[in-house]
């Protein structure tokens, strides 16, 4: 209401629910309002609570509202007209903050997710780092308890192939083959040497 120099009294009767009155005083750049009727009113309007809520949430443009009997004008069109006015801007200053307000929790929200997922991706690293280092140590674990598996798999094969020396029974052949020398010397016959000497006599006799 800065640009709004000219004086303007409005009285607005609520009728149905929430029924009542209030004025709006408008002039030298300020606005007042009271919950009272104003007796030197220039301009009075007609209307329910609910169409005032929706003009003043931007739900409801004030032509449409006019134009459809949801609001009704008595007395200075003109003063009133200043109202609309300053109705129109209050609106759309409010809508413009939502907005610019809307803009900043949405970037709030996107700078929050942005490090939100930022954090989330570093936990995920660090989850894969520490999956990666836990699936190494298993397989190194692994890789040993095969490889003693195989050693001592090897042992056991190594020590059931190996071949039982038998001395006793190399002992016993050689044994053996003594006895059936002492049985060749004792069967060998004995040389008549004397029978010899004996014709040999005969034949100096003659």
């Amino acid at each position: 209401t800065d640009e709004i120099r000219e004086h303007a009294a409005i009285e607005i009767d609520v009728e149905g629910e929430g029924e009542g009155a209030f004025y709006i005083e408008l002039g030298e750049g300020r606005t007042v309002v009271e919950p009272y009727e104003y007796y030197d009113k220039d301009c009075r309007i007609r209307t329910t609570a609910d169409v005032i809520t929706e003009l003043l949430l931007g739900t409801l443009d004030l032509d449409t509202a006019v134009s459809t009997g949801r609001l009704r004008i008595e007395g200075n069109r003109a003063k009133f007209d200043l109202l609309a006015y300053t109705l129109k801007e209050a609106v759309a200053k409010k809508a413009a903050a939502g907005k610019t307000t809307s803009k900043k929790t949405t970037a709030k929200k996107t700078a929050a997710k942005k490090t939100d997922d930022g954090t989330a991706a570093v936990e995920t690293a660090e989850k894969k780092k520490a999956a990666r280092a836990t699936s190494a140590k298993k397989t190194t674990a692994k890789k040993s308890a095969a490889k003693e598996n195989a050693d001592e798999t090897a042992s056991v094969a190594t020590t059931e192939k190996k071949p039982a020396v038998k001395k006793p029974a190399a002992k016993k052949t050689a044994a053996k083959k003594t006895v059936a020398n002492d049985d060749a010397t004792e069967t060998k016959p004995a040389t008549k040497k004397p029978a010899a000497k004996k014709t040999s006599s005969k034949k100096q006799a003659e």
